[in-house]
């Protein structure tokens, strides 16, 4: 009989569960939150108000709707490039859409690929698919090409490749011909994640042009980020019919709330509104990027909504210092480095404040 105070270490876990901590970003309540790379803009009263309107307009008693087609069929018109419905999925959060991917194109006997340094949750999509996860560095600074990304591919023949553009922790974004290269000297599923894509300083240079030319690429985005919807839970893919078909076998039913649902379609519905501050987040990290490096700390060049600044001896000291001065930033990424999101003007001033009294020692050049 198994005791009724057994420990996590003392449970039948799967092997690969052994000694891992659950994932998730430090949630303290601080002054300043700078660590997961939100739109710190609310919706305005008016909106915010609509969306409260349409959750209680959503059914409770009757299950949501499956397919969610309306749902995606705007989507798919914020998207554009000739897109509808059948083109595009959705899930909660881009989590459970990549874990879709993998659950239909990776799994057991399969590998995925990416390169390093990247988001920190793509291993445990391929744990949690029981699938190999291969990585290999990017170039010293960051950047990939299709050499490296199709030699690795040579390498590890991958069933699925990930390239993260632009990259999360670095920023680095990847060149669309570096794509097309790519897509066109592999089979795999190419899976381009551009969940920062609308900070980028070229928005339009995304990989949805490439649809049309490559049906092994899957373009992953999400509402969480530039749309001020992290709250609402709203992750969702562009890619040939058959590849939304092929998730739609792997998803659990009804997996999408009506109430997601609903207030999600209010958000697209007012996307230039929920988009508004996305320039004002721009210039915020453009800031960043020539105020750091006028104050002595090295950065990585960022076409996200969030740079790397260090380097620090002691990283996590660096964290603690600006923490207890109620400044949370994340502590992750490159050896030295910490993560710090674009945020509010009062934001951005309390962090350049808090920043200017840690003493953590730094790294000599």
């Amino acid at each position: 009989m198994v005791r009724p105070d057994i420990t996590l270490a003392e449970l039948p876990l799967r092997p690969e569960l052994v000694g891992e901590e659950p994932y998730g970003a430090p949630q303290l309540d601080v002054p300043v939150c700078l660590n997961v790379n939100e739109n710190p803009y609310p919706p305005s009263p008016a909106v915010a108000r609509e969306m409260a309107e349409a959750v209680v307009a959503a059914s409770f008693n009757r299950y949501p709707d499956r397919e969610f087609r309306r749902l995606r069929t705007q989507l798919a018109a914020y998207l554009g490039h000739g897109l509808t419905a059948d083109h595009v999925w959705a899930a909660n959060g881009s989590n459970e859409v990549m874990t879709h991917v993998l659950g239909a194109f990776a799994g057991p006997g399969r590998r995925v690929l990416t390169f390093t340094p990247t988001y920190s949750m793509y291993p445990e999509y391929a744990r949690n698919t029981h699938t190999e996860y291969v990585t290999v560095p990017r170039h010293a600074d960051h950047t990939l090409d299709a050499d490296l990304v199709l030699g690795a591919v040579a390498e590890h023949d991958p069933a699925v490749v990930l390239i993260t553009t632009p990259n999360n922790p670095t920023g680095t974004s990847t060149p669309l011909e570096v794509i097309r290269a790519v897509l066109a000297g592999t089979d795999a599923m190419v899976v381009v994640d551009e969940a920062y894509q609308e900070f980028s300083r070229t928005p339009d240079a995304t990989a949805l042009t490439l649809l049309a030319e490559f049906g092994n690429l899957i373009v992953s985005r999400t509402m969480s980020k530039a749309f001020a919807f992290a709250g609402g839970r709203l992750g969702y893919l562009a890619a040939h019919a058959a590849v939304v078909d092929a998730c739609r076998i792997v998803r659990l039913p009804y997996h999408l709330s009506a109430q997601t649902q609903a207030v999600a379609s209010v958000a697209l519905a007012h996307a230039d509104e929920m988009l508004a501050r996305v320039a004002d987040l721009r210039a915020a990290r453009d800031d960043l990027l020539v105020r750091l490096p006028a104050l002595g700390f090295e950065v990585v060049d960022s076409d996200a909504n969030f740079v790397l600044v260090g380097r620090w001896v002691d990283r996590h000291l660096a964290w603690q210092q600006l923490l207890d001065r109620g400044v949370l930033v994340r502590e992750t990424g490159p050896a030295g480095f910490l993560r710090v999101s674009a945020g509010t003007p009062e934001e951005m001033t309390a962090f350049y404040a808090a920043l200017a009294s840690v003493d953590a020692a730094r790294m000599e050049e």
